[in-house]
């Protein structure tokens, strides 16, 4: 199963790095998540955090906004408040709903995508999990298509969006509302440009 969730790791000089992250993760009851596995992309930040330090903390969080903002590479502002994590040498975003710090026990970057095997060596829950909502979902389904600008055709990422935009309208927040006008206007933005110049993914 995968989960999406927001990694943190730090650099060597402790700059703190904040991304969208689906981890592999066993589902079942009474889920631990004792290890998962993570694929960052080679090009981005997290993928080298991770073989630097090995460590760092996944977060499950119902932030879509959040979620949205590190899935374009748009800026965080204000960066959400974190602490240094209990067990490994990371932050744990304070608004995050659970967390689990790790360390990776193997790596196989053979690929675009690099394949880290963790283990979680420490836990918390910080608040309870907002529930479920069809305009946090529809968010999460719309950064996940922005950042597939230039792997997919516009139009078809385009008319699903014009469906999420239903979804938001009809269930969402304001953080919800919010989430999904940075994620249209990236989309906007990708189309006014001459395809040669299409936007990179960003390299969270």
């Amino acid at each position: 199963m995968i989960l999406e969730g927001i990694v943190t790791t730090l650099s060597p000089d402790g700059l703190l790095n904040i991304a969208p992250m689906g981890p592999s993760v066993e589902s079942g009851p009474g889920l631990e998540f004792a290890r998962f596995a993570l694929r960052p992309f080679r090009s981005s930040i997290t993928y080298r955090n991770l073989k630097e330090s090995g460590e760092g903390v996944l977060h499950v969080t119902d932030d879509v906004l959040l979620l949205a903002q590190t899935a374009i590479g748009s800026a965080v502002d204000p960066i959400p408040e974190s602490r240094p994590a209990d067990a490994v040498r990371g932050r744990i975003l304070l608004d995050a709903c659970r967390y689990y710090e790790f360390r990776v026990l193997s790596m196989d970057d053979a690929g675009d995508r690099a394949t880290f095997q963790v283990e979680s060596i420490a836990r918390g829950q910080l608040r309870d999990f907002f529930g479920f909502n069809r305009a946090k979902h529809a968010v999460v389904e719309a950064a996940i298509l922005a950042t597939r600008v230039g792997l997919i055709p516009a139009h078809t990422i385009q008319e699903e969006f014009r469906k999420l935009q239903v979804l938001v309208d009809k269930t969402g927040g304001a953080a919800e509302h919010a989430a999904f006008s940075l994620l249209k206007r990236f989309l906007d933005d990708a189309a006014a440009r001459p395809k040669a110049a299409e936007p990179e993914l960003p390299k969270s």
